[in-house]
């Protein structure tokens, strides 16, 4: 008996082939997720708790329950079990010194709009917020950001801004004692956000998949960064379409370091390490007086 066959006959649910392929185009349809064949086992350990909760015996009757109720909030379930959420404080740091220098070129706006579109367990767009705090030495700088991710799960705790000790032993000491408030007795051993980085982030579930997006526009910033591996070449351009005419113009997109968007050059233009500038003629074009983020300086 094989390794892969051995596995199979010690699992607690009937999981086959067809199953798996079924698992990828589901998330697919939904998310644009791309699982690659190599994830059967990571879907069966992640699904196998939601078939306990949904009293189901069989791979095959859980999904013909998902496709036979369109609207079941099991589907919440499924997607928020196969989303990865990877995350930390300052991850990538060098986009952060960047952005800073973004904001103070555009001190002089009443308000500066941030679309964090990944947020995950909210470390990304807390990492954002202290960026502008900086920035601006204030603890309420004219800075908004808008958090979102398609894991109501993750939101819920990134909404909360509670971690860890061990989720912030990267970040300076002089901006753990400036941001984050130590958590005594029955919290011990965990660490909360100030609450006036919670007060510049609002938390929604935006799937990007979706044909339209409930979102004002207007951004000079938006990060986007290691999602989009997880998506086709032509779903990246599909989203990286609709969110250049969300952006100011001199807009500044954020991407991953393994991310390349040279497919969407008609609509964003590299400046520098993962960071694009939306394209003139794409940007958004009811605020004309809004200063130009694109124009600072973006190092290599």
């Amino acid at each position: 008996m094989s390794l892969q066959q051995d596995e199979a006959a010690s699992r607690e649910f009937e999981f086959t082939e067809a199953d798996f392929a079924r698992v990828r185009g589901m998330i697919l349809k939904i998310a644009g997720i791309s699982l690659a064949p190599s994830k059967q086992s990571m879907v069966y350990s992640r699904l196998a708790r939601r078939l306990r909760a949904c009293n189901q015996n069989r791979f095959s009757s859980y999904l013909d329950f998902l496709e036979n109720s369109p609207s079941n909030p099991e589907w919440e379930q499924f997607t928020n079990s196969l989303t990865t959420n990877l995350t930390s404080f300052y991850r990538e740091a060098h986009h952060f010194d960047i952005l800073k220098s973004q904001l103070q070129s555009l001190s002089a706006k009443p308000r500066i709009d941030i679309w964090c579109s990944a947020a995950s367990t909210g470390e990304e767009p807390y990492t954002l917020a202290i960026t502008a705090m900086e920035a601006f030495n204030s603890l309420n700088p004219p800075v908004r950001i808008l958090a979102t991710d398609i894991d109501t799960k993750v939101l819920e705790t990134g909404q909360k801004g509670v971690y860890r000790m061990d989720q912030v032993e990267k970040i300076p000491q002089e901006i753990l004692r400036k941001y984050f408030l130590k958590g005594k007795g029955d919290s011990e051993g965990l660490i909360r956000v100030r609450p006036e980085l919670q007060a510049m982030i609002t938390f929604r579930k935006v799937n990007l998949m979706d044909q339209t997006w409930s979102i004002r526009p207007g951004f000079d910033v938006l990060f986007c960064r290691n999602v989009m591996i997880y998506f086709e070449k032509d779903v990246q351009l599909q989203i990286l379409r609709k969110f250049a005419p969300l952006m100011n113009p001199g807009g500044l997109l954020y991407a991953g370091h393994s991310e390349n968007f040279a497919m969407a050059r008609d609509y964003f233009t590299l400046r520098g390490k993962t960071v694009y500038v939306v394209n003139e003629d794409k940007a958004y074009k009811g605020n004309g007086s809004a200063p130009a983020a694109g124009r600072i300086q973006v190092g290599a």
